[in-house]
């Protein structure tokens, strides 16, 4: 149930976008998150999007994006100049984003199944440049710096320091971190196999701002079996330096460990996660899936300010196994799952892709 709306006011375009089908599918995943007033507008699901392709008259590009979730919403601005196609593409970004923090602070509930809100949200802002460097055929790179502003919130949106135990949610003991981040990320795309390289180093600017160095790589390949088609990926990544609660590795949930909730297998300064999927086509609309899912913090958790997954009595490591739909249609992509974990206890997993432009 959604409704889509374009609008051109001169050479600017305007996309509105009004989804509730979304509301369904969250709440038979999560539990409520916070005590609103239960709004009608807190069950709306949309976006808007500003687009302006010759804002100065020199082909200057500007887009300004806003995205509502159940409980996030993000605010996007990003401008763009004219540049030749052998060099990098410069974008300056404002970000502004809200969102439950439920990977680290998420309680566990119902054997590990489902993650309930741990009372932590996050406010972050972020200014600064990205550069989007010329693609080959099979690699591309981008490479950004922003100033970061992390500030936790509640669930009534008031700024906290401490998270519902007494213990700090922030590395610097204050209501915020800031930070300057100079990322980089390169992706590999031959066929069926792919791979993600994402490095994040925090510039020592001040001496109270964050410094750390944290990595991240996804590697998947994919074998045709017939008519069947196997699936492999390999997640793993690690941290070095100052760290937040919020920036550990959460394993479990969706795109993780399913049959978990979302980080309730645990968080730590490293993760290791395996993936193996084997889908088979019923139709050209319908395909079946089984899947089998595993993850470790690899004894990092207590490497954590506050060592929130062992207060939480998460596990640390688990396996999920299940099976699945896979419908396609000209609109998007609509997942079923069913997953059950190391202690028995089922989930089923809902997910929705839109691939219309």
């Amino acid at each position: 149930m959604g409704a889509q709306k374009s609008i051109h006011a001169g050479k600017a375009k305007i996309d509105v976008n009004v989804d509730f089908t979304h509301k369904l599918c969250a709440s038979l995943m999560l539990p409520p998150l916070s005590n609103g007033s239960g709004s009608p507008l807190s069950l709306i699901i949309g976006s808007l999007c500003i687009k302006h392709p010759n804002l100065f008259g020199g082909s200057e590009k500007l887009d300004v994006s806003w995205d509502k979730g159940l409980y996030d919403s993000n605010v996007l601005l990003a401008y763009r100049r004219p540049r030749p196609e052998w060099l990098a593409q410069q974008s300056f970004v404002i970000q502004h984003s809200i969102s439950p923090e439920i990977g680290v602070h998420g309680i566990p509930l119902d054997n590990f199944s489902r993650s309930g809100s741990g009372g932590v949200n996050l406010s972050r802002l972020s200014v600064g440049m990205d550069l989007n460097e010329p693609s080959s055929s099979k690699w591309s790179s981008t490479t950004s710096i922003k100033f970061e502003h992390v500030r936790p919130v509640n669930d009534n949106g008031r700024p906290i320091s401490l998270d519902l135990d007494g213990i700090p949610v922030t590395c610097s003991g204050s209501p915020h971190d800031s930070m300057v981040v100079l990322k980089q990320e390169s992706r590999y795309a031959k066929a069926n196999d792919h791979s993600f390289f994402h490095i994040e180093q925090g510039i020592p600017v001040l001496s109270k701002w964050l410094i750390f160095n944290k990595f991240k790589f996804v590697a998947s390949k994919g074998v045709k079996l017939g008519p069947a088609f196997l699936l492999t990926r390999m997640t793993g990544g690690s941290t070095v330096g100052d760290m937040a609660p919020y920036q550990a590795f959460a394993i479990g949930g969706l795109g993780s460990v399913r049959g978990y909730g979302e980080g309730a297998v645990g968080s730590g300064r490293s993760c290791l996660v395996a993936n193996s999927e084997l889908t088979l086509p019923f139709n050209k609309m319908v395909e079946g899936a089984v899947f089998l899912d595993c993850g470790t913090d690899l004894g990092s958790s207590h490497h954590v300010p506050g060592n929130p997954a062992l207060r939480l009595g998460k596990p640390g490591s688990g396996v999920g196994l299940g099976y699945g739909l896979r419908f396609k249609s000209q609109f998007g992509h609509f997942v079923v799952d069913y997953a059950i974990n190391a202690f028995q206890q089922k989930t089923v997993y809902f997910g929705i892709s839109n691939l219309a432009s």
